[in-house]
C-alpha cells in the first residue's frame, strides 16, 4: 500500500488536504477530551465511555494515516468532461450478457477516495476497470473475473 500510487483528481485531493487537516487538529483535540473526560468517571476496567472514546481514536488515527498514504502517493488525473469513452473519474453503466439494458449496474472508474453515493467502484486497475477505460455507449467488453469470463455492455457514460 505504501507504493502504490493513487490516481486522483485534484478536487479529491483538495478534499483529503482538508479531512486530513480537520482530524490532526480538531479531531486530535476533540477525541483527547473525551478520553481525559472518560477517565474522570472512574475505573478505566469497567469504563465503557473510555473504551469506546479509545476506538474511535484508532479508528480517527487509521484514517489520518490512510489520508496521509495516498498524498504522499498521488498523481493527478484531469477527466475530459467531454470524452464519449470510459476514464479515469467516469461512471460506467454497464449491463452483463444476457441482461435487459434497464438492468445496468453503474460503476465509478477511479479511487475509492472519490466514490460518488450510491455507485460501486472499479479501480483502474481491476479487470473490471481497466476492460472498460478507453470503451465508449455500445461497446461489448469482456474481462477476466475470478468465475471466468464475463461480458458487458456499455449502455451510459456519465
Amino acid at each position: 500500500m505504501a507504493g502504490e500510487i493513487h490516481r486522483i483528481t485534484q478536487e479529491t485531493l483538495d478534499k483529503l488536504r482538508a479531512e486530513y487537516h480537520h482530524l490532526t487538529t480538531v479531531g486530535r483535540t476533540e477525541i483527547a477530551r473525551i478520553i481525559e473526560s472518560a477517565r474522570l468517571l472512574g475505573d478505566l476496567s469497567e469504563n465503557g465511555d473510555y473504551h469506546a472514546a479509545k476506538d474511535e481514536q484508532g479508528k480517527m488515527e487509521s484514517r489520518i494515516r490512510q489520508i496521509d498514504n495516498v498524498i504522499r502517493n498521488h498523481e493527478i488525473v484531469a477527466r475530459d468532461e467531454h470524452a464519449d469513452v470510459a476514464q479515469h473519474a467516469s461512471i460506467v453503466q454497464i449491463v452483463y450478457e444476457g441482461d435487459a439494458d434497464e438492468d445496468f449496474q453503474e460503476f465509478f472508474i477511479g479511487s475509492i477516495e472519490e466514490k460518488p453515493d450510491g455507485v460501486l467502484v472499479a479501480s483502474p486497475t481491476s479487470p473490471l476497470g481497466s476492460a472498460l477505460l478507453g470503451h465508449a455507449i455500445g461497446d461489448l467488453v469482456q474481462y477476466e473475473a475470478p468465475s471466468g469470463v464475463l461480458r458487458v455492455k456499455i449502455v451510459g457514460l456519465r
